[in-house]
């Protein structure tokens, strides 16, 4: 995605494709919904006895519904800049849409959820191996065990580089600085690697605040429950 049609002013807004995954049951969908300025497209349909084997609701059992092609939102930042929210469906068997979603993807945000954290593994290891950039976002449920971020990263194995912060995906200002978080991560990565420089420029103020297709698992070390004891 390159841009949308300006604001009036008479110059064009950038526009960038953003992903939400994570797990089943993680958060994205309230995430979406939370900060879109337009009403959300869902693609939610209830749980029945033909998911029972499949579904794994362990933590997640007031759940009745799940995303079975993917959520999208919008959200205007600053004057200039625009994201397209796409969030996955977070089950095994949706997984072959993820290709097609991420084609074109600025970055993306893995959203974790402490009582399942290996759940996270399919898709870190997914933008780890397109090289996309990606931080991770720790949902804080109700009642669900909270760690710090670094204990998280360290039970994900993730790269030091790569941003980890806690969150509420219903709650919108959350929601918002895990996107700034994610946009100053991807803009400082393509520094980094020599390219984006103007970019940055123009991005970061607008990104401010204004004042008051198959499995993607690799195999890890040890289990993440056990590494946040």
């Amino acid at each position: 995605m390159g841009s949308a049609p300006s604001d009036g002013t008479g110059v064009p807004l950038a526009a960038f494709k953003v992903l939400v995954a994570g797990g089943f049951g993680a958060g994205k969908t309230t995430l979406v919904g939370a900060i879109s300025e337009v009403r959300p497209l869902h693609t939610e349909e209830a749980l029945t006895r033909a998911s029972v084997g499949t579904d794994d609701l362990t933590g997640v059992g007031n759940k009745t519904t799940t995303t079975v092609a993917m959520d999208f939102g919008r959200l205007t930042m600053g004057t200039h800049l625009v994201l397209y929210l796409f969030g996955t469906p977070g089950q095994e068997r949706f997984w072959f849409m993820w290709d097609e979603l991420s084609f074109g993807a600025l970055g993306a945000v893995v959203l974790a959820d402490t009582r399942r954290l290996g759940d996270c593994f399919p898709s870190v290891d997914y933008f780890e191996k397109r090289q996309l950039p990606f931080i991770v976002a720790i949902n804080c449920f109700d009642g669900a065990p909270h760690y710090d971020p670094e204990d998280v990263r360290i039970a994900l194995d993730l790269d030091p580089r790569v941003p980890a912060l806690l969150c509420d995906a219903r709650q919108r200002d959350s929601v918002k600085q895990v996107l700034i978080t994610l946009v100053e991560h991807v803009l400082a990565s393509r520094i980094k690697n020599g390219s984006g420089a103007a970019a940055a420029r123009s991005g970061s103020q607008a990104l401010r605040p204004k004042p008051a297709r198959g499995s993607h698992a690799r195999p890890r070390s040890a289990a993440p429950q056990s590494e946040l004891g």
